[in-house]
């Protein structure tokens, strides 16, 4: 079974909600410290990044500056982390979070070399505010990141288990793809990834596996090569 050295695990903020939508489920938050436990007892290093939308969508605020939207948001993301951090740290794990502003006593400046060397102790490294600028999703900062760290792959856990065509929530005929390329998601402007992730990691040769968090060890699953979702290729 193929099994990757490094990867990026992409948490949406929703999914960790589950069905109370904002805040965390723990049981959900605990099913996944389970599952990356098992990744790094196969000694594969995890860095992980969570998005903020169970707190915060700043794009959706009409009245407020969408830099100080952002910044927020951002802070949103810190949060998540420093809960399933916790989490995680609960169930045996080692973990530190990173960012690239600094949060005196709550988290340590990204640096590439610090954060690889974590990584290789077998510390699960959270990855959190964003790119540190506005108008940057965490979708790109997961693509950056990435790109940075040299993962083999960037795993991206959400409420959906793979790539359609259309959206299967709406379109019950909806296909989903086995692989896709970037280019194909551009150009059917599949969104999968806000453009500038997709651009980001066409042209850093950056895999993506997609795939469902509901899934019963869906991530031990593709984190180790047993793919049940869907793998949007460079080509």
């Amino acid at each position: 079974m193929k099994k990757y050295k490094r990867i990026l695990l992409k948490l949406s903020g929703e999914a960790l909600a589950a069905e109370k939508k904002t805040g965390f489920d723990e049981p959900t938050c605990l099913a996944v410290g389970k599952q990356v436990k098992q990744l790094i007892e196969e000694k594969i290093e995890v860095a992980v990044v969570i998005g903020g939308g169970n707190f915060w969508r700043g794009r959706s605020s009409e009245t407020i500056d969408r830099v100080k939207a952002d910044q927020i948001g951002m802070l949103a993301t810190v949060m998540n982390c420093i809960y399933v951090s916790e989490i995680f740290r609960s169930l045996g794990m080692k973990t530190e979070i990173y960012t690239p502003f600094a949060c005196t006593g709550m988290t340590e400046l990204f640096s590439k070399d610090k954060v690889v060397h974590a990584m290789t102790t077998g510390t699960v490294v959270f990855l959190a505010g964003g790119t540190g600028h506005p108008y940057f999703s965490t979708d790109t900062a997961t693509a950056l990141r990435a790109t940075e760290l040299e993962t083999d792959i960037i795993l991206m856990a959400r409420a959906v288990d793979g790539v359609y065509d259309s959206d299967p929530k709406v379109n019950p005929d909806a296909r989903k793809f086995d692989t896709i390329s970037f280019e194909e998601v551009l150009n059917r402007k599949l969104e999968i990834l806000d453009r500038t992730a997709t651009v980001m990691c066409m042209e850093n040769k950056m895999p993506l596996l997609l795939f469902s968090l509901n899934e019963e060890n869906s991530i031990v699953k593709n984190g180790s090569g047993q793919i049940t979702g869907t793998v949007v290729t460079i080509v």
